[in-house]
Formats: C-alpha cells, structure tokens, sequence
C-alpha cells in the first residue's frame, strides 16, 4: 500500500475486515508492506494497520517479489509513476481516483498498466454502496424507462480554510473540488445513465490565492439523450459529506442520499395507491452485497463499501473475470477525466465542449 492516512485507514480496515467478513473471501489478503514520506507516520500507521513492514520508498514496494498487488492511495501527483512501474512489474494495481491529474496523464497511465496485462482498478467506491448496485439493476431492467434526467451534487465545507495542505497545491492535486469531488458525480452519471458527449460549465476559485477550484457546475448531455447537472463544492456551509442524485425516467425515479447510506427512494408512474417516493431500506436478503452481512433491517457504513470493492477486485484476480462493468477500470478513470477536462475548457472558452475519447 502507497499511502497511510484517510484512504490508507479506509482501504486497510476493508482488506482486514474481508477476510472474515465475505467468508470465504476469494484470496485472503496478506499485508506485506505500506509506504509513505513521513517515517514515523509510516511507520506507525504499519503498526497499527497491521502491515509487516513500512519503507519510505514506493521503489521498494515495486520491486517487492512477495507483493502481488499495489493499492496506491498516495496524493494525485505520484498515481502515475508508482502505478505504471508496479503494473509493469507484473503487479495488479488499484489507484484512488482521480486517476491522474489531467485527461492525458490518466491516459498515459491507462495505456501502460493495460498493456501490462494485470487487472487494474480506479478507487470509485460510490459503485459498491448497496443503493447504488440496486439502482443500476433497476435501470437495467427497464423500471425506469427512457432515461430523461440526471442530477448529482457531491457538497463538502472544510476547504474554507488557510491550512496548507496537498489539496490546495495545482502542481499536487491537479485540480479542486473538480478532482476531489466532481469526479465522483461524473463516475455515478456514467455507470447509471451512460456516457458523456458534452458539458458546458465552470469552476470558480473563492479563496484568496489559492491555486486550485473550489467550486464546479456543469450541464452535461448523454449519448442516450438524457440531460443532467452536476454540482461539486468543498465550500458548502453545513454539508459534512453530502452526496446526492436524482435520475427520472419515462416510467419512474430514483433519488439517494449518501447521507442516508442504506436507503434508496423509488417512484412508479403505474402505482396508482401511492403517488410519491417509496422509501427502500436495502438490506434484504436478496439486494446487493447483502449476503455478506447482517439480517434485514440492520444497516452497514460508508467504510463498508470499501470491503465491497475490494472484495470485488480480489474475485476478478482470483477468477481471471472482468473488473468492468461494476468495478471502475483505469479506463473509466481515464473518461472521467476527459469530462473534467472539458469542463474547465468550457469554463474557459464560455461554449459548450463536446467529448472525444481515446481509445488504446
């Protein structure tokens, strides 16, 4: 593992937990070692994580011959080099998103780890809440309809702060609220509705100096002929971690609330008892991931959608499958970016953007 800290305490307490938790899981993780810049961090985070050993240097993690799998959560400016060498080592790989910091860079790193042959995941863990599975079943078999309408907003405030940190530095982060939070709302757009073929949008900068956006809005269209909003802040007073998406189709509508993790609502045209929203408690036995825990009614947490994906990544490497189409690929990150991309054009140039996506 490449990184100790928020991401590293999430994805190291899911690799834990699925070892007895998804009995019996598809290949029973060994933590070998983790990396980081910060010894003493490092070095305590491998204690209390678990990990066998730590090392200030991703170098070694690479050349490690009893690692078969580099998680890298390390900040956006060192996703490239690390991924692409452990890929090229014969390593599989997981990157937390955004895959890299601009369209070409995730491309770069698309190409080289897909022409490595290992499997490859980009980190889009909002796939593998319960609701989110639930919802893309139900659109897949026709509840829905014709697909009219997507609305996203992922809301967060602590960015109005003076703290220095890797978030707010351009060469570092490669974008805002765009790369931390928009990208989300774009993956979910694409995995539930389809593909992007324009935006037109904006980013805005509020604090002084600061190198990165704090704020973005867009327009999007879908190939399919579905229209939506995006909407992404790190300046939202009062909205801890608020994500939220609406979709309304010919035939019905379904709207989540992240902050309402195990819920999903749901409203039929042809329900002529109950003109509103049904409330959805997803945890029956027959609704996604459920097997894994606990009885009807009692709910699991936002770290536990980390147990999904990985568990999913393991049973591609165990079973040779696909990691698509539920498991985010690199080229999935790789189209996210494109969007975003796009996004700051249009910001730029005040017109609509059209998207072209590279292919391998």
């Amino acid at each position: 593992m490449l990184g100790y800290a928020f991401m590293g305490k999430a994805h190291s307490n899911a690799f834990r937990k699925l070892s007895y938790i998804t009995w019996p899981p598809p290949l029973r993780p060994r933590l070998v070692a983790i990396a980081g810049r910060n010894e003493d961090a490092v070095a305590e985070a491998a204690r209390r994580y678990g990990f066998e050993r730590w090392t200030a240097s991703w170098e070694e993690l690479v050349a490690d011959p009893e690692i078969g799998l580099l998680d890298n959560l390390g900040p956006n400016a060192v996703h490239a080099g690390p991924t692409i060498a452990a890929a090229e080592a014969g390593k599989h790989v997981i990157c937390e998103k955004p895959l890299g910091r601009t369209a070409d860079e995730s491309y770069e790193i698309w190409r080289r780890v897909a022409s490595a042959e290992v499997k490859h995941m980009c980190a889009f863990n909002y796939r593998f809440v319960p609701a989110v599975r639930l919802a893309r079943e139900l659109i897949e078999a026709g509840e829905l309809g014709e697909l009219r309408h997507f609305r996203g907003r992922y809301l967060q405030d602590w960015g109005d702060t003076k703290d220095e940190i890797w978030r707010f530095d351009r060469e570092v982060a490669g974008s805002g609220a765009l790369g931390d939070l928009a990208t989300h709302v774009i993956d979910l757009a694409r995995y539930l509705v389809g593909e992007i073929e324009a935006v037109s949008g904006f980013v805005r900068t509020f604090i002084p100096d600061r190198e990165v956006d704090d704020a973005v809005e867009a327009t999007v269209e879908f190939d399919g002929g579905a229209v939506g909003t995006l909407e992404a802040t790190r300046l939202a007073l009062g909205r801890r971690n608020s994500f939220q998406w609406e979709i309304n189709g010919t035939k019905g509508s379904l709207y989540f609330d992240m902050e309402r993790l195990n819920e999903l609502q749901v409203f039929r045209a042809d329900d002529d008892r109950a003109r509103g929203f049904k409330n959805v408690l997803v945890s029956e036995a027959d609704h996604p991931f459920w097997e894994h825990w606990w009885p009807p009614g009692h709910i699991i947490g936002w770290g536990d959608t980390f147990v999904h994906e990985l568990h999913h990544f393991l049973q591609a490497i165990a079973d040779g499958t696909d990691v698509a189409p539920h498991g985010a690929t690199f080229e999935d990150g790789y189209r996210a970016a494109e969007v975003s991309d796009a996004i700051v054009r249009s910001s730029e140039s005040g017109r609509r953007e059209e998207l072209s996506y590279k292919s391998l």
